[in-house]
This record gives structure tokens, C-alpha cells and sequence, in this order.
């Protein structure tokens, strides 16, 4: 996770997000305002029991997204690092080789897989923003966007051995979801997904059969749920292998009692504090990003 420095609401990439919400009070207030918001959510991440490794955003350049790692960098179980390619000019600046290195001094990284030279070209991944992975079934979940080109999805698929599936979702104004992971979550046994954001027929069915032959209970969110980040929720194990759903109180708040019960058989709800680094238009999943590296000890 990485500490924001100076936070506001990317004004590069407000166009297309529909969850990104305009600034009306200083940017110094603001940040502080995030900065506290992120030590909560530490606290009680470790509270819980999960590993928790914080990076400090650097003062210059500017990063006013940096809160949001899992963009830009995921790591896998082979001991490879990807670094994605990013559509926003502001956010390309948060890729980080220093963090790369102080993952190696507590894991194993064999490879960095660097994608970030086909932004140049204008093909965009970025990271599991873009991807839902179902680590399990090796199926990578995308829902297309200009964040999210159809040549790096099938790059990333073939060189890591997932199995796309490719779908279209759309916000209530009708433009498309920028990010794959606001409408969608895929827990261990469990997936929480939009299914009415996906207007087309065909690709709506393959999503539900591919999640059902996965052996995933559907839990299925209602536009106005996701746009209140329902769906950007993560499953996290914490050191005694108890499993934790991720997500923000304002989330849980749209959740119904019967929503709350299904996900609660499978994981403890455990809620983040975090409605002003939600201005940016990301939310708890969005701030982690999960090291499934192997350990060094």
C-alpha cells in the first residue's frame, strides 16, 4: 500500500471515470484528509491480522492517484512482477523500482515482466484495476475500456497462462466501466459482480457460466451498489489463513442484510473508513495491491 503524499481527484482521468467525484476544498485539506483516512485503514488491516507492507508516495513529481498501487504493479506465484501500462501521463509516473526491490528483500522475484512501453502505442492494461483473476481457474476477467486494450489482455493471458473473458459494462450515464474491478470481486468461493452493468446478452451469460462452472455463489449488485464501489471489495487472508472481505463502509452500507449474510459464510466483512480517497473514484481494493510472491523464509 502505498501512503498518498499529495491527493486530489486526477483531473487526466475524470472523462471516464463516472465514479470520480470534482474537488471543492483545498488540496492540502484534502490530502491530509486521505493520508488519515489510509493510516486508519492500516491500522486496522494489521489489527486483522494481514501482513501489510506501506510505502511512502515521494514528494515530486506529483502522484495524485499514487494511493492506488494495484495499477500499476501485480505480483504472481512464480515469483514474477508485472508492470502495466498506464493511460493517465499523471499516473505513469508510479511505477517504482524501489518497491520492486524492497519486496525482494522479503520474497522471491524471479522476473519483472515490464509492459509499460506499449502506452506509447496507446495499449493500456492496468493492472487488476483492469483484471478480475481467478487465481484458482486461471480466468482473467475484463470489461473493455480505454484502460484496457484488447492486444495487452491477450499478452498478459498468454504469458501467464489465464484464459480471458472479454465483456463490455457500462455505468448509469451509459459510458463504459473504466475499471473491471469496480463492478466486480472474486473471492475463493464467492464472486460479487454486476451482472445488469454487462447490456449485452451473450456476454452477460458467459460471465455468469464461467463464474457458476468455477464454483463461485453469485452474489449479484445493482448498478446504484456499484456505483456506491460494492463491487471494489478484495479477499484477503490474514496471518492465521482466516479470510477477510475487504471493502469500504460506504459499500457495506448499500449492501442488503441478505447480501451481508452470503458473503459473511464465506469471509469476515471488514469495512475501511475511506470516503475522501473515494473522491478519486477508486476505492478499498483499489488500494492494495496483494503480493502472492513466495517468501523467502
Amino acid at each position: 500500500m502505498i501512503r498518498p503524499c499529495r491527493f486530489y481527484p486526477n483531473p487526466e482521468t475524470a472523462l471516464d471515470n463516472a465514479f470520480q467525484a470534482s474537488l471543492d476544498r483545498p488540496v492540502d485539506e484534502v490530502s491530509i484528509a486521505a493520508r488519515n483516512e489510509f493510516n486508519a485503514a492500516v491500522q486496522k488491516l494489521r489489527a486483522a491480522g494481514v501482513t501489510v507492507h506501506v510505502f511512502e508516495d515521494t514528494v515530486q513529481p506529483e502522484k495524485p492517484d499514487a494511493v492506488f498501487p494495484n495499477n500499476w504493479i501485480s505480483t504472481h506465484d512464480d515469483g514474477r512482477v508485472v508492470l502495466f501500462p498506464m493511460y493517465s501521463t499523471l499516473r505513469r509516473r508510479e511505477r517504482r523500482h524501489d518497491v520492486i526491490d524492497e519486496l525482494r528483500k522479503h520474497y522471491r522475484v524471479r522476473e519483472v515482466v515490464d509492459y509499460s512501453a506499449f502506452e506509447n502505442k496507446g495499449y493500456c492494461l492496468e493492472g487488476t484495476g483492469s483484471l478480475v483473476l481467478d487465481h484458482a481457474n486461471k480466468f482473467a476477467y475484463v470489461s473493455l475500456s480505454n484502460r484496457s486494450h484488447r492486444q495487452m489482455i491477450q499478452r498478459f493471458a498468454n504469458d501467464f497462462g489465464y484464459q480471458p473473458v472479454i465483456f463490455t459494462s457500462v455505468s448509469s450515464d451509459g459510458r463504459p466501466i473504466y475499471h473491471t474491478n469496480v463492478m466486480m470481486c472474486i473471492g475463493t468461493e464467492f464472486a460479487m459482480v454486476g451482472l445488469e452493468t454487462i447490456p449485452n446478452k451473450t456476454e452477460r451469460h458467459e460471465v455468469r457460466s464461467r463464474l457458476e462452472k468455477s464454483g463461485k455463489e453469485i452474489v449479484e449488485l445493482s448498478k446504484d451498489q456499484i456505483g456506491n464501489f460494492a463491487g471494489n471489495a478484495i479477499e484477503l487472508h490474514n496471518a492465521d489463513g482466516d479470510k477477510l472481505l475487504v471493502l469500504s463502509d460506504r459499500a457495506l452500507r448499500v449492501l442488503t442484510d441478505e447480501q451481508r449474510t452470503r458473503l459473511g459464510r464465506y469471509a469476515r466483512l471488514l469495512p475501511l473508513e475511506i470516503p475522501t480517497i473515494e473522491l478519486s473514484g477508486g476505492s478499498a481494493r483499489c488500494m492494495v495491491a496483494t503480493v502472492h510472491l513466495p517468501s523467502r523464509s
